[in-house]
This record gives C-alpha cells, structure tokens and sequence, in this order.
C-alpha cells in the first residue's frame, strides 16, 4: 500500500512521519539498523532529490543509521549494483530505506509517495534498474509523459529542495528512539 502526501500541505512533515513509522512498525524482517539509499544523480536538477537528501541526513549523525547515496558520492544507474551488493555484505541485517525522485501527472507534482516494498530506479526514464530497499521514498518532481529525460533535466531546482527539505524534516521526526523497534520488538513490547 503507498500513502500520497501533498509537499505543500503545511502538516506534510508530519504526515510523512507518521507513515513512514506505520511502514517501519510494517516491516516483517528483523532489522538491527536503517540504512537510507538516497539514489539519483547531482548532474541532473530533477534527479537529485536522493542525493540531496543523503547529503543533509549526515547533518545529524544518528545512532543505528547509515547514508548511502550524497551530492558528492551519489548512487545513480552506473554504480547501483555495486552499492546495493556493498551494502548487503556491509549491512545484512540493515532495514533499507531508498528514496529518489519521480515523475507523474500535473496533479501529483510535489507529492512524496511512501510504501513498504521495493523502489524501482529509473522506471520514470524507462531505465531498467535493480529494485531497492525495504521501505521506499519518493518525491514527484515533474510530470512524465514526453521526453522525460529533458523533464528531469528542466525541473525547477526550488520545486526539488523544497520537496527534499519537508522530505527531510518528516524523516527526522519519525526517527525518535521508539521509532527503531523493530516489528518483533514492538510485538514484545505490548
């Protein structure tokens, strides 16, 4: 199931929390930290909403949580295979949470887009790339259609911070020490 958010609705940080806690407490596997996959490209404005991300989550070093995916190392088409094997051999008890930008119709744009399974990169440019991660993130940054690697390429770099920082602030505040229970650990605490 995927919950839509409205970026401009000024209670999206909040809604963004609350869901992404609901997928976190979801999550059948046992997990023992949460690794966020900030995926995409900071060569292209539409396509560095992941990146973005990643870079201001090392802003606030938190205990039990890795960042994979910056401005200035991102994961794009070229090295997410690598990243992800890394990953799986670095982190193989890691919840992953991977978040990238996305395009969809002109009444969508600026919705984050939350949901417990697997984000398939690149299905917005029609790009066939490995799916990632546990939980995903998305943000709707321009409308799909026509030509979407020029639509990414001329999205407006405001429309994609503003979307990454209610992003940001709805991840940070799902992240309160009770939120890092795993399902199981929940179960045990009722």
């Amino acid at each position: 199931m995927a919950f839509y958010i409205n970026s401009k609705k000024e209670a999206s940080p909040e809604r963004i929390s609350y869901f992404l806690t609901k997928c976190i407490q979801r999550h059948c596997g046992e997990w023992k930290e949460i690794v966020f996959l900030c995926i995409g490209s900071d060569r292209i404005t539409g396509d560095c909403l992941g990146p973005y991300i990643g870079q201001q989550l090392l802003r606030y070093p938190l205990r039990g949580i890795t960042v994979y995916g910056t401005l200035e190392q991102p994961i794009h088409a070229l090295n997410l295979d690598k990243s992800i094997q890394y990953i799986q051999r670095k982190h193989p008890h890691a919840l992953v949470i991977a978040i990238d930008a996305s395009l969809g119709t002109k009444k969508h744009l600026g919705y984050v887009t939350i949901g417990n399974g697997s984000l398939s990169p690149g299905a917005g440019v029609s790009k066939t790339l490995s799916p990632v991660g546990d939980i995903y993130i998305t943000g709707i940054v321009n409308t799909a259609g026509f030509l979407e690697h020029l639509t990414l390429q001329t999205t407006r770099l405001s429309t994609v911070l503003s979307l990454a920082d209610t992003i940001l602030q709805g991840i940070l505040c799902s992240l309160r020490p009770r939120h890092f229970l795993s399902a199981a650990a929940l179960e045990k605490t009722r």
